[in-house]
């Protein structure tokens, strides 16, 4: 009896997901491991990459957008356990490091940063824990590796939304009317001379002008699975009216994170607050089409256009 209620006991230990995972199941993350030599162990596998590391969180295509391309943005995050300290999530920190604490206090959490483990968003969750309780002026390079795991949909709380603040520069970096020195200024340097002009377009989300120097671009996070996604554009595309409007063309679409991300080519010219209006006129067309595609089939030119999108993707992580 004491050896069974041993047994128990240890199931509902590290080696189970709140009780609902035996440690010799499947893991849930889908890498094929069981769970104990998986997402059960203390530290968790660095060679099992999670494809989808936001999957859970309301503000997923915003987490995307701040991971992989734009340049300097910060948000706010409103954690399940609210202290004194708050913590800020930003796309890149000085050196691009883990996170950091301000001389002034300020705690900031990285986005494009190196990753220690095949999960993004458990370094994340690593490094809000490390935020929480770091002295200023302290420093985190890489997240830090923590008994305790974390994950960014633990920490965060539950249906947060993220409050996206897209910067000219990354002047943010420092307090107040202190001066940058050593490799911080450095830093600072080249990651101004580097930074592409972005902007928020405004009444949708995930979606952002992009200042590619040659050309300009839409760039758009979206929620929905790649072939439903793929079956609604194809749709617009067979009617011509996947564009954004005269003088513009979709270039293709890329795979960031378990979702697609199209991308448009745009009149550099027009302001990035002209692009609201068509924005939001091909989110109606392609939420009209979205609306269709479980109870219709695509036609034979709409299959054609979906293989002509397919073989304009490509796939970043």
């Amino acid at each position: 009896m004491a050896k069974r209620a041993a047994a128990k006991r240890k199931g509902r230990g590290s080696d189970a997901v709140e009780g609902a995972v035996n440690a010799r199941q499947p893991c849930p993350c889908g890498s094929g491991k069981r769970y104990k030599a998986c997402h059960g162990s203390s530290y968790g596998p660095a060679d099992v990459i999670i494809t989808r590391p936001f999957d859970g969180v309301a503000a997923e295509c915003e987490l995307i957008a701040l991971r992989e391309f734009v340049p300097s943005a910060t948000a706010p995050l409103t954690l399940k356990e609210e202290g004194e300290r708050k913590v800020t999530l930003a796309t890149v920190l000085p050196m691009a490091a883990a996170a950091l604490v301000r001389s002034d206090g300020e705690a900031f959490v990285g986005m494009q940063v190196q990753t220690r483990s095949g999960d993004i968003s458990t370094d994340l969750g690593r490094s809000i824990r490390w935020a929480l309780t770091a002295e200023p002026g302290d420093v985190l390079t890489v997240a830090a590796d923590a008994r305790e795991e974390a994950r960014l949909q633990d920490v965060l709380a539950d249906g947060a939304g993220l409050d996206v603040s897209v910067h000219a520069d990354f002047a943010w970096w420092i307090p107040g009317e202190d001066e940058p020195t050593g490799e911080v200024a450095l830093s600072l340097q080249r990651a101004n001379e580097a930074i592409m002009p972005t902007e928020r377009v405004a009444g949708v989300t995930a979606a952002y002008w992009v200042d590619a120097g040659d050309k300009a671009h839409i760039r758009w996070v979206r929620p929905e699975p790649e072939e439903k996604l793929l079956a609604a554009m194809a749709r617009l595309s067979a009617k011509g009216e996947l564009d954004l409007g005269e003088n513009t063309r979709y270039a293709g679409c890329f795979r960031a994170h378990g979702l697609l991300v199209p991308v448009w080519d745009i009149d550099r010219e027009m302001h990035a607050k002209e692009w609201e209006q068509p924005v939001a006129e091909l989110g109606k067309r392609l939420d009209a089409a979205l609306a269709t595609v479980d109870a219709e089939p695509l036609t034979d030119a709409e299959r054609r256009s979906r293989d002509g999108l397919r073989g304009r993707q490509v796939t970043l992580r």
